[in-house]
């Protein structure tokens, strides 16, 4: 099967990411599980050819240089995939990303009903954060999309690359990607207060230089929003301060806490159709938030949002814990994600006793392994069996 028709496949079949690795066959995400697209695992040297195919001559020759490649890829009629070429066991091997065209609606994705004032706020700082392939992005395309019908402005989104494509509606939409419109996210964000923006996305905080322009932007009047590799708001907090060196965390923490409007954290979860959903954690900047984050009294947050649900506030616990309540995971599945598992657990146990219980519990019986003949797909090197 050949790239564009893997990643047909990809695509109609609603997956999530497409694996290309030597030694294994074409492999897929479906509802978070990898599946073999295929028998046949790939050769030494096909995946190569695959990435020289989808390449133009300057990123090969980058590939070559820096032995790393971020591009996106769009096939007519089919879909626009993120892609990343990268090496190893000194072979090449590809990650495609089915990145949708169709703008999920908000409601549809069951997000808290508060995110929609935040998305609406003039100005201050918004942080999405979660681990690769959390849904972030697709939360964020849902909440910018609903800004853009209901709200009049510029929106401008710095990504890399471009994952959902804005039309114009009541706001105008300019979407620049680094490598394609500007040559770094540093380079784009220099210039963005040139460009009259109300809203401001930025794809992804990495560095310190990228945390100050965000928090800039929130200072000078502007709706700042971006995301974060962390697990929660707390773990998110860290990362931010450890980005600066230790004489510039007290006014990080001043800055931090009279731009912040809101932290969202949130993690897919396996329903008990199958498919995944979000649970989601949300710090919202109100006074007593502001005043801990100033003071530095971090660990005290988690208490504050479980207090403060009548506001909008949940902890990822809370989220879980309606989410079993209401039928849409399992017991197992709200414990396996918990922060506090032995929390849940009570508070389902309690729930339980009080009245019928809705929640579903997952079968118990044992399933078989699956019998998989890693020699079939090429992981076992003949050089490592024994005897060899």
């Amino acid at each position: 099967m050949d790239f564009p028709a893997l990643l047909k496949v990809l695509s109609t079949q609603d997956g999530s990411d497409l694996y290309l690795s030597t030694g294994a066959p074409p492999c897929a995400k479906f509802n978070g599980v990898l599946k073999p697209l295929g028998t046949e695992a790939f050769k030494p040297g096909d995946v190569a050819l695959i990435a020289a195919g989808i390449m133009d001559a300057e990123q090969r020759h980058d590939f070559e240089r820096d032995l790393e490649m971020n591009l996106a890829f769009s096939l007519s009629g089919v879909g626009r995939f993120r892609i990343n070429i990268f090496k190893q066991r000194n072979e090449v091997s590809i990650v495609a990303r089915n990145i949708k065209l169709d703008i999920p609606k908000f409601e549809d994705l069951h997000l808290p009903p508060v995110l929609l004032d935040v998305i609406m706020e003039k100005h201050g700082l918004v942080l999405f954060v979660g681990a690769t392939g959390s849904g972030k992005s697709t939360s964020l395309a849902a909440l910018i999309d609903h800004r853009n019908r209901h709200a009049s402005g510029h929106i401008i989104t710095i990504e890399d690359p471009v994952e959902f494509i804005h039309k114009h509606k009541r706001s105008i939409i300019n979407q620049r990607e680094v490598g394609v419109d500007t040559r770094s996210f540093h380079a784009a964000l220099k210039n963005t207060l040139r460009q009259a923006p109300d809203v401001i996305l930025i794809g992804e905080i990495r560095d310190r230089e990228t945390m100050e322009h965000a928090l800039a932007f929130a200072d000078t009047g502007h709706l700042a929003i971006s995301t974060l590799h962390a697990n929660n708001a707390n773990q998110a907090l860290d990362r931010i301060i450890n980005f600066f060196p230790e004489e510039r965390r007290p006014q990080l923490l001043h800055d931090l806490g009279n731009n912040l409007k809101a932290f969202v954290s949130q993690r897919l979860v396996k329903t008990t159709d199958g498919k995944r959903r979000a649970a989601v954690e949300v710090m919202l900047g109100t006074p007593t938030i502001r005043d801990l984050i100033h003071r530095n009294e971090l660990t005290e947050l988690k208490g504050i949002m479980e207090k403060s649900t009548n506001l909008g506030m949940q902890t990822f616990d809370n989220a879980l814990y309606d989410l079993a309540v209401e039928g849409a995971i399992t017991e197992d599945e709200a414990l396996k994600n918990a922060d506090s598992a032995n929390n849940v657990r009570l508070r389902l146990k309690l729930h339980s006793e009080n009245g019928p219980s809705t929640i579903a519990t997952a079968p118990r019986a044992p399933q078989p392994a699956a019998q998989v003949n890693v020699k079939d797909w090429g992981l076992v090197d003949e050089r490592d069996e024994p005897g060899n």
